[in-house]
């Protein structure tokens, strides 16, 4: 089992930046695809972006192409998202989720494990 625990969310003008964090317990971390996904209020849950095993494979939505990344450090049992250039439309939730599934990377239903999440604000 892997337990998920986010940081790093805040208040932010629109064209700001954040950096989120997701630590993980466990020693099995880089056995896991880790991803991104956040839910506005109202609103279904939607994938962010997707890191794999190694950090080699990164996949993301289109609305954050060119403005988010998402990395990894299994050294630390740790992933980021620096998230660049917000706009109010970012507002939300973001929840870090871990898979056991080789390749998984926008599909809800394939994360094993989610954090509780983290509430990002972009003002306008």
């Amino acid at each position: 089992q892997v337990q998920l625990v986010e940081s790093g969310g805040g208040t932010v003008q629109a064209g700001g930046s954040l950096r989120l964090s997701c630590a993980a317990s466990g020693r099995t971390f880089n056995m896991y695809v880790l991803s991104w996904f956040r839910q506005a209020p109202g609103k279904e849950r939607e994938f962010v972006a997707a890191t794999s095993r190694s950090g080699a494979n990164i996949y993301y939505a289109d609305s954050v192409k060119g403005r988010f990344t998402i990395s990894r450090d299994n050294t630390k049992n740790t992933v980021y998202l620096q998230m660049n250039s917000l706009e109010p439309e970012d507002t939300a939730v973001y929840v870090c989720a871990a898979s056991t599934v080789l390749g998984a990377s926008g599909r809800s239903y394939e994360y094993n494990y989610w954090g509780q999440g983290t509430q990002v604000t972009v003002s306008s």
